[in-house]
């Protein structure tokens, strides 16, 4: 398998500070999926940001692995709810025109 667009997670755990077990709880939990190709694990790089926001979540706010999986969903949520109001906000002007 091409290792390119994957990001070594003994990498990631020596670039932030991390322990190798935070990515296997993710992982147990759903949150990020680890690719294993020749005994060594990976994850995708395009899942970077997701990633970092994880770590930050876990590092600078001291939550644990179901307290990230709770603020990413509300964070999705929250997403979600601002597009919609953005969505109404336009169809109004164009009412109000």
């Amino acid at each position: 398998m091409n290792t390119e667009n994957l990001i070594s997670i003994p990498e990631l755990c020596s670039h932030y500070e991390i322990e190798l077990s935070f990515f296997t709880n993710l992982s147990e939990m759903g949150l990020v999926e680890i690719k294993t190709v020749e005994t060594k694990s990976y994850i995708n790089s395009s899942c970077i940001y997701e990633i970092e926001k994880m770590i930050h979540i876990h590092q600078d706010l001291d939550v644990n692995i179901e307290g990230i999986d709770v603020v990413l969903n509300l964070l999705q949520k929250m997403d979600t709810l601002q597009n919609e109001i953005t969505l109404l906000k336009n169809r109004l002007r164009l009412y109000e025109s």
